[in-house]
């Protein structure tokens, strides 16, 4: 099961309260106040896992707890503190904390998503709820007037909050387009990745990352997400779970069925999907991008892709068959340019 956002509540360990405890020994049946501080809350930790590339984990579990700390003890022993908890989330997560705001002309409770982090780097921690602090124990109050105090001050209570984890998929660049234009296909050729291919619309129904090898020591990353339709940016046929995966994209590369074998015209197609991304964001509408022309192996590609040249005339068109490999070898060195990198750097 693929989950790319889902809502948590996190508390954070509240502090042990500090000790009223006196010393009493052999020799001083009424030795003065011992009392301990109490150990600090465990804090509520976010790490950034390449293992796992899903938050499906907290489907079932979605309350993120850290203990309490120990409370203090006598001969001004300091409770033990509560150890840190930490929770796997994928490279990829946009944190935000949940908040809720009345509507001041309809009263209504309404909620607003604040951004907190944005978990990017593998291996990379980020403290979501932090541990509240131990109080003090009654020795911090003695004086040389008040030599048996009895005051002690409690720990302070953890962070908490309700929060929204957001997954959006890193790559360098995405393939968009309409559905059953070839982008899963095209994944297979130019990477590793095995994603799902069938004769059928929307048989890609997650995003799919796969790595490009360009040469020994340089490669690239290419994301794949399911197909659009209009009204995506409205979140029709699940838009705002699609378009969010090419958010991080530098370089966007529109996939069309040069050939029309879906009975579509691919100008039509590339305009209605470049509306749809332009509608979400405008600011990943001015990414760089270009333009797979799909399946230009077939006789009926000819026509339509002088269609798209006389259409989109400053816009790199790349005629490509996915399916016998037409063409990607020149896709391959100009995504090269525009995205390869060295893994020794």
């Amino acid at each position: 099961m693929f989950v790319d956002q889902i809502k948590v509540y996190a508390r954070a360990g509240k502090g042990g309260d500090g000790s009223v405890h006196f010393h009493r020994g052999k020799f001083r049946p009424k030795g003065g106040p011992d009392g301990g501080d109490g150990g600090a809350g465990g804090d509520v930790i976010l790490e950034v896992d390449p293992s796992t590339d899903s938050l499906r984990n907290y489907v079932f579990n979605g309350r993120l707890l850290a203990d309490d700390g120990q409370k203090g003890m006598g001969r001004q022993c300091t409770g033990r503190s509560a150890e840190d908890k930490v929770y796997k989330v994928p490279p990829g997560t946009l944190v935000s904390r949940i908040i809720e705001e009345e509507d001041p002309e309809t009263g209504e409770m309404n909620l607003r998503f604040e951004p907190v982090a944005d978990l990017t780097e593998v291996g990379s921690r980020f403290v979501l709820c932090k541990g509240g602090k131990g109080g003090k124990g009654n020795i911090h109050f003695k004086t040389s007037t008040h030599q048996a105090p009895r005051e002690f001050t409690p720990g302070t209570p953890g962070e908490e909050g309700r929060f929204h984890f957001e997954l959006r998929s890193i790559a360098e660049a995405g393939l968009v387009g309409a559905p059953n234009a070839g982008k899963s296909t095209l994944l297979s050729k130019l990477s590793a990745a095995k994603p799902k291919i069938a004769n059928y619309p929307f048989t890609t129904l997650q995003p799919m990352v796969g790595v490009i090898e360009f040469g020994p020591f340089r490669r690239g990353t290419l994301a794949d997400i399911p197909g659009l339709i209009e009204g995506a940016h409205q979140n029709i046929g699940l838009g705002h779970d699609f378009l969010r995966h090419i958010m991080r994209c530098r370089v966007l590369l529109f996939v069309v069925d040069a050939a029309g074998t879906e009975g579509r015209d691919p100008v039509t197609d590339l305009e209605t999907v470049r509306a749809e991304v332009s509608l979400y964001s405008k600011e990943l509408s001015k990414r760089p991008w270009c333009i797979l022309a799909n399946k230009c192996d077939l006789p009926e590609a000819a026509e339509h892709l002088a269609n798209l040249k006389e259409r989109f005339k400053r816009v790199k068109i790349h005629p490509i068959s996915a399916q016998t490999g037409q063409g990607l070898d020149k896709l391959r060195a100009w995504l090269d340019e525009k995205i390869g990198y060295d893994v020794t750097k």
